[in-house]
């Protein structure tokens, strides 16, 4: 497998990218990766380390893409960037996939104009895992569709569960309706109409409207939505767990001996929590409907989140998951 890496990607890249590749060489045999970014900056980082440099190329790309800028107009400027050069070993079938921790906008437009769609697809999606006390859970589509159509959310029900069975290994995972209300007629022109298509999809697992209040409980394993309601339940989500880890935190350290002391015996289980809420341990975001393995890393990730990273898209390389989308989806075509 050959996985194509935008070494400049991210808050903490390069350092974080380079320490993310090499743990995973570490770990995980049967890769070879391609980083881009600027030659010597790349090489001087992978000075700190001894590796097997028959499995880690360097390709040269001399600019970078902020995510301040319009990330249509700097794909088409800056074809010497490190995001677009990583794409384009995609596009060219020199690589199988993708990781970038870099801008959201230019990955996402990136994936959609170098890598290029599925056939039948009309919109793809992000589709990052979240944590849920009974178990994870998939939302699709986490921020790169603000509107929708009926069709593009049912389009995401069958991509979501095949990427579900395919990387967490649950045969015939559930699929509901991210909505205000549990019964069938609630909610907007949009999810009236979706829940109606989804309904009648035989080969979906689908339980129905899932209020938002429900979601975290991970009973329902692929959330469908468009990506306004998508990424504004994803940005909930993270900033409710921080605040509650947080608080529980300043509790403790301002409360009595008795309370500390009780903490101290409860340690094991708060690094439990806060390690399933770590975006680290789910490494990144598939990007689900583009002809190639695309996976959106968190901005701020570090090594140890690129390592994750690339485990992700070992397996979804390894359980052929992206052929998987496609069959599912022939039929519709």
């Amino acid at each position: 497998m050959k996985i194509a890496i935008d070494g400049m990607g991210g808050d903490n890249a390069p350092k974080a990218v380079i320490e993310g590749v090499i743990k995973a060489l570490e770990e995980y045999k049967g890769i070879e990766y391609y980083i881009t970014g600027p030659k010597e900056q790349i090489e001087e980082e992978l000075k700190n380390y001894n590796y097997d440099k028959t499995l880690v190329n360097i390709i040269d790309a001399r600019e970078i893409i902020s995510p301040n800028e319009h990330p249509v107009m700097a794909l088409k400027k800056k074809k010497d960037s490190s995001i677009y050069k990583a794409l384009k070993l995609v596009k060219d079938k020199e690589c199988d996939a993708v990781i970038s921790g870099g801008s959201t906008g230019a990955f996402l437009a990136g994936c959609t104009l170098v890598v290029g769609r599925i056939k039948g697809i009309e919109r793809p999606a992000l589709a990052p895992i979240m944590p849920g006390k009974n178990g994870s859970f998939m939302i699709v589509d986490a921020g790169a569709n603000v509107d929708s159509k009926p069709n593009y959310l049912v389009q995401f029900a069958k991509m979501g569960k095949v990427y579900y069975q395919g990387v967490i290994g649950k045969e015939n995972p559930s699929v509901g309706l991210v909505n205000i209300g549990a019964e069938e007629e609630k909610g907007n022109e949009l999810t009236k109409a979706t829940y109606k298509l989804l309904k009648e999809e035989n080969n979906l697992n689908f339980v129905g409207n899932v209020e938002p209040r429900d979601t975290s409980k991970g009973d329902v394993n692929v959330l469908v939505c468009d990506g306004f309601v998508g990424n504004t339940l994803l940005k909930m989500y993270e900033g409710v767990a921080s605040t509650l880890l947080s608080m529980i935190k300043d509790e403790i350290l301002s409360g009595s001996i008795i309370s500390k002391l009780g903490a101290g015996l409860l340690s094991p289980v708060f690094k439990s929590l806060k390690v399933k809420f770590d975006y680290k341990e789910y490494g990144g975001a598939p990007f689900l409907g583009v002809d190639g393995i695309c996976i959106k890393a968190h901005g701020s990730s570090d090594g140890k989140a690129f390592k994750n990273a690339i485990r992700q898209t070992k397996i979804f390389y390894d359980n052929g998951v992206l052929e998987k989308i496609k069959a599912e989806l022939k039929n519709n075509i």
